[in-house]
């Protein structure tokens, strides 16, 4: 482990870990708005108007088809990051962690404690009865996934056009403005509001760990520019 890092771990008593897609492409998961990323590749229709409210509203079997093919990786197993990171909150070190992601990784290593700030594909729901399903039951069918009921099971995913849950926001900003140390990684902190909310944070030290520049370079006490998986 980096040993500004190590040492920043050892002097706090209330860490919170911010995190975003970079955690989770060493695990195989694409991500978004690289050079490489999901929304830089070329579709008829661009990934950002499929995945969105009104595109699921309106054409959902199509959604779907995307939804399946590019946004489900049941291939993907929690990598160091996501071990070292339930490690850490094993030893009462870490207190949360606030994902952007929607894998479902962090809990799969065994943290307890996560805000998943876009949903989950982990979960899904009948928008008519609310029932609640596995992943599985969007995997193992086609086109449309029904509830019991008839009515239309939906990926309990924050897409375009909607809203961020309000407990989740909550408890994310309460945790920040707790936390005495913070740590951000894998993130472009492009992404809003979530990357808002770390103006929350009124404790000693922040540490940045992401290969690229970001807009909150120069707010950051320490920055480490290696892969967050080697550096955990």
């Amino acid at each position: 482990m980096n040993e500004q890092l190590k040492a920043a771990l050892e002097e706090s008593t209330n860490t919170v870990f911010f995190g975003g897609a970079g955690v989770s492409t060493e695990s195989g998961i694409p991500d978004f708005r690289s050079t490489d990323g999901l929304y830089n590749q070329k579709y008829k229709i661009p990934p950002e108007r499929i995945l969105s409210h009104s595109y699921f509203m309106s054409n959902t079997a199509d959604f779907f088809d995307f939804y399946r093919d590019k946004m489900i990786c049941t291939y993907a197993k929690p990598n160091r990051a996501h071990i070292a990171l339930a490690e850490l909150e094993q030893q009462g070190k870490l207190k949360a962690v606030i994902t952007q992601n929607i894998d479902g990784l962090h809990q799969a290593a065994g943290s307890k404690t996560v805000y998943e700030l876009h949903g989950s594909i982990m979960r899904n729901y009948c928008m008519k009865c609310h029932k609640f399903y596995p992943l599985k039951a969007i995997t193992s069918t086609q086109g449309i996934p029904k509830c019991t009921c008839g009515g239309t099971i939906k990926p309990d995913v924050v897409l375009y056009e909607e809203g961020l849950d309000e407990e989740t926001v909550e408890r994310s900003i309460e945790a920040i403005a707790n936390a005495d140390l913070l740590i951000i990684g894998g993130t472009s902190l492009n992404v809003y509001p979530a990357a808002a909310y770390l103006r929350y944070f009124n404790g000693r030290k922040t540490i940045l760990i992401n290969k690229s520049e970001t807009s909150f370079d120069s707010k950051a006490d320490i920055i480490i520019r290696d892969p967050i998986a080697t550096v955990f």
